[in-house]
């Protein structure tokens, strides 16, 4: 009850698990693009994000029966899409997964590694005066971003855009607040650590050279 009343998405699905084909299209379109845009910082490529976000849709209208409000619902929702990331990675063998972080970057991808790479200088209280602009900083975000682990992207993806609290995030992920706290500071260290010296020096990663 309580989050039926506070929360409108909520009240939205309960509509849907009553086989309400128009607030099942309401969420959808507030959800998409938020769900597209976490997929892509988890596997940066268009296509496979919009497929996965299909199969997330596709898993809540399943589910939607069984649906019972026990969180606000985007973190009941972001639970099914970590949920078929996961499933997602652990079918695309390792060279599948080598192309596509050779393809072509989009621009969409490439705003939110630079998003989730700021977050480390904001932690840091340095200003990224050496990452100002340019195809340099591009390969350099990439190569930060690309250095986290998919838990830990997803985890800044939720706590960056969706502004959930650490407990949401435990909820979403199946972790404690406390992992969720250690898992967020792991991921601005290892950031950190790819772009100070950049910052600091200009020095560039081999990778990237």
């Amino acid at each position: 009850m309580r989050y039926q009343q506070s929360d409108p998405d909520v009240r939205l699905m309960l509509r849907v698990r009553d086989d309400d084909a128009g607030a099942f299209e309401e969420l959808v379109r507030r959800y998409e693009p938020r769900l597209v845009r976490l997929m892509q910082t988890i596997g940066p490529s268009r296509e496979l994000a919009e497929d996965l976000t299909q199969e997330t849709f596709l898993r809540v209208y399943r589910a939607r029966k069984r649906y019972e409000p026990g969180a606000k619902f985007s973190t009941w929702l972001f639970t099914i899409a970590g949920n078929v990331a996961r499933n997602s990675a652990r079918s695309v063998s390792r060279r599948q997964e080598v192309n596509e972080v050779d393809a072509p970057r989009n621009p969409a991808a490439t705003s939110n590694a630079q998003l989730l790479a700021h977050t480390a200088m904001e932690a840091s209280g340095l200003m990224p005066t050496r990452l100002a602009e340019g195809e340099e900083r591009a390969e350099i975000v990439r190569m930060a971003v690309s250095s986290l682990s998919e838990r830990q992207r997803m985890a800044l993806m939720l706590s960056r855009f969706e502004n959930m609290s650490y407990a949401d995030i435990a909820k979403a992920m199946d972790l404690t607040p406390k992992a969720v706290k250690s898992l967020l500071s792991r991921a601005r260290v290892n950031l950190k650590e790819v772009i100070q010296p950049y910052m600091e020096s200009g020095t560039i990663p081999k990778e990237v050279q």
